[in-house]
């Protein structure tokens, strides 16, 4: 098997447990007082690295995130 086709597993542990960990902070300080907004797209950002469904998570929420800020600037 090449080089490119083999999983570097300490690498996806370690950024699997990072991400994870970032994700379910940021999920807890909407409840609790914290910086959810902060937590939540950086454990999305970390699990982006390895995985397709944080990756879509992601930019799905950037698009949001954009027409939102579209929505507040246009005068009414």
């Amino acid at each position: 098997s090449t080089e490119s086709s083999q999983v570097n597993w300490p690498k996806r542990i370690i950024i699997s447990v990072l991400g994870g960990t970032f994700l379910l902070l940021g999920v807890v300080m909407i409840v609790l007082p914290g910086p959810a907004i902060v937590f939540i797209p950086a454990g999305l950002a970390l699990l982006a690295v390895e995985y397709d469904f944080a990756r879509n998570w992601l930019l799905r929420m950037r698009r949001w995130l954009s027409s939102r800020a579209r929505r507040r600037r246009m005068p009414e």
